[in-house]
């Protein structure tokens, strides 16, 4: 499996869980904004070995705007949530590359 897949089915993971209602704001409210920040430079990275392994980068560059982004309420948890789908679709079809 390349590197590419594991970091977007972390962030992917990561994504889905901030995206979860009251408690994926809670946490980036109670440490400041902090893993936005954190999570935009998971982000970055991912998109960086994402371009080495030739993989789709649409989930790393949307993840980019909502770590930008995701401190406005609602929009936040929604854009966390597309995020983590869209991740997550981009990992599974890598998987299933590979596997052919």
């Amino acid at each position: 499996m390349k590197v590419s897949t594991i970091l977007k089915w972390v962030t992917g993971g990561l994504e889905a869980f901030l995206g979860i209602p009251i408690i994926g704001g809670s946490i980036v409210l109670a440490y400041l904004w902090t893993p936005l920040m954190l999570m935009g430079i998971l982000h970055i990275i991912t998109l960086v070995f994402s371009l080495r392994d030739n993989e789709s980068k649409h989930g790393s560059i949307l993840g980019i705007v909502t770590s930008v982004i995701a401190w406005i309420p609602f929009v936040g948890m929604v854009m966390h949530i597309i995020t983590a789908i869209l991740l997550m679709v981009d990992a599974a079809k890598a998987n299933k590359a590979e596997a052919l």
